[in-house]
């Protein structure tokens, strides 16, 4: 019997319709848009700008393209898994109001939090359950609205990040498609460079959090920046040797779009000359977090061929970092 593998079998996507410039930015912060270019490469970002709608809504409008594409029913898919940091509620799990708002009656759901490697961490889990028979049909969706989270007059965070949601259905394969190998790991110490300070149980709210601005982004830039580089670059290396994988052989290189030095970086330590190799969308979205590899993959996918072997690289908080090997199913 032909051993079972996770196949990515359609993508979906949705970025609000409101454009942030770096041109907008410049009026609320000391920045320009050459400093903004010349430093992280991001030249407009979306920001989900109408009351009342969250992350949820960012992650439906996704799901919805993705179900139509597929001819997929809501009541087919089994499980549902949402990547964020940026959950409707602390609880319950955004998963279960992504789940409810669709009518996925069939599915069981749930949420997990890995920071920008959080599409890469539940992509992984969706494949083990996939291996293992548990299911049939899964959505991985990395969903964020970070401008919920992003204090506009932090000149250091508010040009990096926006919002949006991508979302793939996985599938079970015998064709030698799909996830092939992965890498993960964390380092918890580096916490301390990256994180929200106030609204969890250490911390939790109050006037002086809300007054000391601490329910926004605190980011460390250089100490994160430094092993941002080394880690993505290095794991995305070690799968290669892992699978006997030349730069050659590699079509695509899937880089979490969270600075193009760090793109540049990990493509480099690949070895990748041909940037053609590289998606790159992060000057239109700007860091979307863990929507960021899949928008990637939606604004590429008339690209990629079936048989495809794709590397997906991405580093966020926890510290957390991760690859993907695969092959593409389609």
């Amino acid at each position: 019997m032909s051993k079972i593998h996770a196949a990515i079998t359609g993508i979906g996507g949705y970025v609000p319709e409101y454009i942030l410039t770096n041109e907008e930015l410049s009026t609320m912060v000391d920045t320009t848009d050459e400093w903004i270019m010349s430093r992280i490469g991001i030249k407009e970002r979306r920001i989900l700008k109408e009351e009342n709608k969250a992350t949820s809504d960012l992650a439906v409008k996704a799901i919805e393209q993705l179900l139509e594409k597929t001819n997929t029913k809501p009541e087919e898919i089994d499980l549902l898994i949402c990547a964020t940091v940026t959950p409707d509620l602390q609880f319950p799990a955004t998963a279960n109001i992504i789940s409810d708002k669709l009518g996925l009656v069939n599915a069981y759901s749930f949420d997990m939090n890995v920071g920008c490697s959080g599409f890469v961490f539940a992509l992984n889990t969706a494949s083990k359950h996939i291996e293992a028979g548990a299911n049939k049909k899964v959505i991985v969706v990395g969903a964020e609205k970070m401008s919920s989270i992003v204090d506009y007059t932090d000149r250091n965070t508010c040009a990096i990040f926006g919002d949006g949601a991508g979302a793939v259905l996985v599938e079970p394969s015998t064709e030698g498609v799909g996830v092939l190998d992965t890498i993960l790991g964390i380092d918890g110490a580096g916490r301390k460079h990256l994180h929200q300070k106030a609204g969890g149980s250490l911390k939790p709210a109050s006037h002086k959090t809300v007054d000391a601005r601490e329910h926004y982004i605190y980011q460390e830039g250089q100490p994160v920046f430094k092993l941002a580089v080394t880690k993505m670059a290095d794991v995305s290396v070690e799968i290669m040797k892992n699978n006997n994988l030349s730069t050659e052989d590699i079509a695509w290189l899937v880089p979490h779009q969270a600075n193009m030095r760090i793109i540049d970086a990990t493509a480099n330590r690949m070895g990748l000359k041909d940037r053609t190799k590289v998606m790159i969308n992060i000057q239109k979205y700007g860091n979307t977090t863990a929507a960021t590899i899949p928008l990637c993959l939606l604004d590429y996918e008339k690209q990629i061929k079936k048989g495809d072997k794709i590397i997906l690289a991405a580093f966020g908080a926890g510290f957390s970092w991760g690859a993907i090997y695969l092959k593409w199913a389609y």
